[in-house]
């Protein structure tokens, strides 16, 4: 299945010396994180950025994508879910650090809610290490299977609102506390009154924790 989206090419000019994947939630769609892209874009001027939609669309609704359909609100539907769409998203990355002429460790993946599970849930499993992983207003899926499946430990950042509607916050803490006990530097950072969104704060604490990771 191919994916693709919007896409911005280094400030500097000429070849990328990173990539920067931004996945977004369900409901959402490439076009939505190029925002986000466009503003961390100038502390990190030599990086492509790409924001792919994910591969099937909802019903009824104009450019909104998910990665996998939301019934049950399950863990195993999240897991499965995360799964199924996992190979898609594995192979676009390795396409297009292939057509960038990068290596793994020149990729920081940046999601957001969905977006998020699928970051962690990918980038993780990868058998490169890769730069790092920026989870947003997320969670990490099926943290048991975490240990035997893992490739690689990038640093992660993880950046979530108190007043988070729709993931709880207290998903992050628990995401930070599985990755850790398998070994990933784990950072988090807690927006205070925000909710399912991300504040400044929580973009400046992205952005300088990208521009440390991809210097």
């Amino acid at each position: 299945m191919l994916l693709d989206g919007p896409r911005l090419a280094p400030l500097s000019g000429g070849q990328p010396d990173a990539l920067v994947i931004l996945i977004h939630g369900y409901g959402s769609n490439g076009a939505d994180l190029i925002s986000l892209a466009e503003m961390m874009q100038p502390s990190l001027p030599s990086a492509a950025f790409v924001a792919p939609n994910a591969p099937s669309s909802l019903p009824h609704m104009a450019a909104a994508y998910q990665w996998w359909p939301i019934e049950t609100f399950s863990m195993a539907e999240r897991a499965a879910g995360a799964a199924a769409a996992g190979p898609a998203l594995d192979a676009f990355i390795s396409e297009e650090l292939e057509k960038a002429g990068l290596t793994s460790d020149r990729l920081l993946l940046v999601g957001f809610s969905q977006g998020t599970m699928m970051a962690l849930h990918v980038g993780l499993r990868r058998n490169s290490a890769i730069a790092g992983i920026i989870g947003i207003s997320g969670m990490l899926v099926a943290p048991e299977q975490l240990e035997a499946d893992i490739g690689n430990r990038p640093p992660v950042l993880l950046i979530h609102g108190t007043e988070d509607e729709v993931v709880p916050f207290r998903s992050m803490e628990f995401a930070s506390s599985a990755l850790a006990a398998v070994g990933v530097p784990v950072a988090t950072h807690a927006s205070p009154g925000l909710g399912h969104s991300i504040g400044s704060d929580g973009l400046a604490a992205a952005t300088a924790f990208a521009r440390r990771l991809l210097p």
